[in-house]
């Protein structure tokens, strides 16, 4: 049984075995194992890279890491070099595996024209202090440094501070890039108020997709007289194409336990719960083992941190229902309920699970909350807008050269997203729309590539995101086809509840249908904006307001095509009443 950690010269003496892991003094091969590495291949480089080692008798260590953001390269294998740098490869596979090692094992060839990029320093962003690497060897002055890349260089890892680096399984990996030092200080040095106070002062947000101000929502729980209060994290992400805290909790599990110690300290909650969707089964297996070292060094139960504060934290799995992303659908279901939403008010920070006063706060604010105790409020408020401070996380897919998940702070532009990170288009092919922040926001058309990225709907200015999945279209793309599967998708995950939902989502999914296969009418147009407004005004949650949204956007925004399908034509040539081939 390990001691508890109950002071800095604790975490210290940790953080420093998980430093010498984390930078040994012999090579270490890095493999990034994310569910997306993983789906690419990881576990065969993995065992391609433990075999070489044995057999050319290399003084090596292989480990494995989270996602780093590049997953249109997976698998991915770093070698971070003795006195030298961390250089990253990609598109691996067994057989490369084996030639890098044996060529390294040779004559310490590298194979620099293989090469994505260097790392010659890693920021550690929880305590602002920096890991340089050795300067590069010869042979490696052509390969890019990892920072300067296109994908990399708008990037600033706050939520992401540590994957991609660290072992996730590692509990002193993750205190030797900083975690656990902002709980420490707010429950030791700083009373909830002061918590709360710089948690408002840092101008954090609700990264779910409301983007309500996360100091305000705990300040209303603080001020709730209960004997009882909770805290939760909705790890419940099911938009199509968005895979952003799936890849947090992979990547740096201790980033969100530590925000939800120091969110339960602030409100007066002693017990928690991370509620992850079942379709993440890593992400769970990771979580699982994460709060049990927590467990084990005294960061989770009871007297943390020799303070006399407690804090417990559970595990709960979903069936993988959309509308559970819906706070009080969320409660339902951890309290052993159908996933359907509650009217509000009351809200859940004054009468939520069991009654009780809950926050509720999405994967990526929880894991933002650590920085802003460890480098102040005034640090995080520097990054991002003046409305909307701090970074945000995107799942960028669809047909861009550079797929990955992206990290960068408020007040981007789409263009800069699209055509810088993202690398343009494949094939030069011309941007028809882009489906943004997932299915709620529908899809936009190009001409709002100069927009900033932003929580706050400017007109002419901003351009609002939601939760962060992005899917890039090209002219090959139908939107009367894109409209009628994102509508299809608000229709299977409704729970049903309600009939404006129910019933209305139905039968807009009938009329796109009708026009996709050429049996249009003309009133079908007017008759889906009425259906939309219905939605909007008349459905009991969140999930039937917006969903009418991607219907709304799209008759807005591309008219031309709608009125084509009535004609008898799909430009694109993708739905069955369409003839034309794209140019």
């Amino acid at each position: 049984m390990s001691a508890p950690i109950r002071n800095l010269a604790d975490l210290d003496r940790l953080a420093a075995a998980g430093a010498a892991t984390l930078y040994p003094q012999r090579l270490k091969i890095l493999i990034g194992s994310a569910t997306c590495g993983v789906a690419m291949g990881a576990r065969d480089v993995e065992d391609a890279a433990r075999r070489a080692v044995d057999a050319l008798g290399l003084d090596a260590v292989v480990a494995r890491t989270g996602c780093i953001g590049c997953c249109g390269r997976e698998p991915l294998l770093d070698l971070v070099l003795p006195g030298g740098p961390r250089v990253s490869y990609g598109d691996m596979t067994a057989e490369k595996t084996h030639d890098l090692l044996a060529a390294y094992a040779a004559n310490g060839d590298t194979k620099p024209q293989r090469a994505l990029g260097r790392f010659e320093r890693e920021d550690h962003v929880s305590t602002g202090e920096v890991h340089e690497y050795a300067p590069s060897v010869n042979e490696l002055g052509g390969v890019p440094i990892w920072q300067d890349l296109d994908f990399y260089r708008h990037q600033r890892k706050v939520i992401l501070r540590n994957s991609g680096s660290i072992d996730p399984w590692s509990l002193e990996e993750s205190l030797a890039r900083g975690a656990y030092r902002g709980a420490l200080r707010a429950i030791t040095e700083l009373t909830p108020e002061q918590v709360i106070e710089e948690v408002s002062k840092s101008g954090l947000r609700g990264r779910g997709g409301a983007a309500f101000p996360t100091g305000q929502k705990w300040r209303f729980a603080r001020a709730a007289e209960a004997d009882l209060k909770y805290v939760v994290c909705n790890a419940d992400e099911g938009a199509p194409g968005s895979y952003m805290d799936r890849n947090v909790l992979e990547g740096d599990p201790h980033a969100v336990i530590e925000g939800m110690l120091i969110g339960s300290y602030a409100i007066g909650a002693r017990e928690g719960y991370l509620y992850v969707r079942s379709e993440y089964p890593l992400a769970i297996q990771i979580l699982q083992h994460a709060i049990a070292e927590a467990e084990v060094h005294g960061l989770l139960g009871d007297d943390i941190f020799g303070s006399g504060w407690s804090f417990r934290l559970t595990l709960r799995r979903g069936a993988g229902a959309y509308v559970v992303g819906e706070e009080t659908a969320l409660i339902e279901s951890l309290e052993g309920h159908a996933g359907e939403p509650r009217p509000r008010p009351p809200y859940p920070v004054t009468e939520g699970l069991w009654g009780k006063p809950t926050v509720v706060n999405n994967v990526k604010t929880w894991a933002s909350v650590a920085p802003i105790l460890t480098r102040g409020a005034d640090w995080y408020a520097s990054m991002g807008t003046k409305g909307t401070t701090g970074t945000t996380v995107f799942s960028l897919e669809g047909v861009v050269n550079n797929p990955g998940l992206v990290e960068v702070p408020f007040g981007l532009t789409l263009r800069q997203l699209v055509y810088e990170i993202g690398g343009g288009l494949v094939g030069d092919r011309s941007l028809k729309a882009i489906q943004a922040g997932g299915p709620s926001q529908g899809c936009l058309p190009p001409s709002t590539l100069n927009l900033a990225i932003d929580a706050d709907d400017r007109p002419g200015e901003t351009v609002v995101m939601g939760t962060g999945g992005i899917i890039i279209l090209d002219d090959s793309a139908c939107m009367v086809d894109m409209t009628r599967y994102l509508v299809g998708f608000f229709m299977e995950e409704s729970c049903g509840k309600c009939a404006p939902c129910r019933e209305g989502t139905r039968q807009m999914h009938s009329i796109l249908n009708r026009l996709c296969e050429g049996r249009g009418k003309a009133e079908d147009l007017p008759l889906l904006e009425r259906l939309s407004q219905t939605l909007k005004i008349a459905s009991s949650c969140g999930l039937g307001n917006v969903a009418c949204n991607p219907v709304f956007t799209a008759l807005r925004d591309f008219p031309e095509e709608f009125q084509a399908h009535l004609s008898g034509t799909c430009p694109a040539g993708v739905c069955a009443v369409g003839k034309a081939v794209p140019a």
